[in-house]
């Protein structure tokens, strides 16, 4: 489905089923140099076990209109009007990465709107190597090959089976990048990602339950960085709850089953 929000045509995936005021909501905010996509397992069986699903396309990313946010401040503006423009007095948000600390800042600026918040693939501070903010403006193609080896716990799928993982993380990068003519996508993300400087105070200031999901193996946001917040939401927040994942940091394609499942228990809560 698409939303008008701020004169922009937003895209929600919303795992084909048509949206009902009468169930809760959840929306999937995905990572840098990613789209709606990446939330497909997930999104499918929420969306079939009652729940309103909105995966979203940032602004200017792919299916989406309007300008790519280029910090996680103006990220969690939007994410205000979207549920505004969506008659949503609570939804419950569960980010990815980026997209991690979209949601996190979105609940501190909406305390008593946000139902649960699920971090996955979380991490503060979340800097970016500068050879890799270099080569995201003057070399996407190998910066996105760098991406999709580093959050990669293996580069093909164990005994064979399944798809090439790291294949199809290329593929995807390159479509996002693609999609947006005017912006680098890729740079703009994790310029975001290196420059937020305010987790700490939003993770203190969330009210509804939080779900930390990381990564046994990611090296993108290894789970030890994530200590510093998961401290401060057991001091503030009513319930916080650690979850760790096999794999690396694509925590949704590389541990699709485990990531439901820590998910779903989450939010049926």
């Amino acid at each position: 489905m698409y939303i008008d929000v701020h004169q922009a045509r937003i895209y929600a995936y919303t795992g084909g089923k048509a949206f009902d005021s009468s169930k809760p909501t959840v929306i999937f905010i995905h990572g840098v140099l990613c789209d709606h996509s990446v939330w497909a397992l997930q999104s499918r069986y929420m969306a079939n076990h009652g729940w309103n699903v909105l995966a979203i396309d940032l602004p200017g990313h792919c299916k989406s209109t309007g300008t790519a946010p280029a910090t996680v401040e103006a990220a969690a503006t939007f994410m205000a009007a979207l549920m505004d423009a969506m008659g949503l007095q609570k939804a419950a948000l569960v980010g990815h990465s980026w997209g991690s600390l979209i949601a996190m800042q979105t609940a501190a600026q909406l305390p008593g709107r946000i139902s649960h918040l699920a971090l996955v693939g979380t991490a503060f501070p979340m800097k970016v190597a500068p050879a890799l903010l270099d080569s995201a403006l003057n070399t996407p193609e190998k910066a996105i090959a760098m991406v999709n080896t580093f959050s990669r716990a293996t580069l093909s799928p164990p005994n064979g089976a399944g798809s090439w993982v790291f294949g199809a993380g290329m593929a995807l990068g390159r479509r996002v990048l693609a999609s947006n003519s005017e912006t680098n996508l890729l740079h703009a993300g994790f310029l975001a990602c290196d420059s937020y400087t305010g987790a700490e105070a939003a993770i203190a200031q969330v009210q509804c339950p939080i779900l930390f999901a990381l990564g046994e193996q990611d090296q993108m946001t290894p789970a030890k960085a994530a200590q510093g917040l998961i401290d401060t939401a057991k001091r503030h927040a009513k319930t916080c709850r650690v979850v760790m994942l096999p794999m690396g940091h694509n925590q949704m394609t590389e541990s699709p089953d485990e990531t439901l499942f820590a998910l779903h228990d989450f939010l049926k809560d």
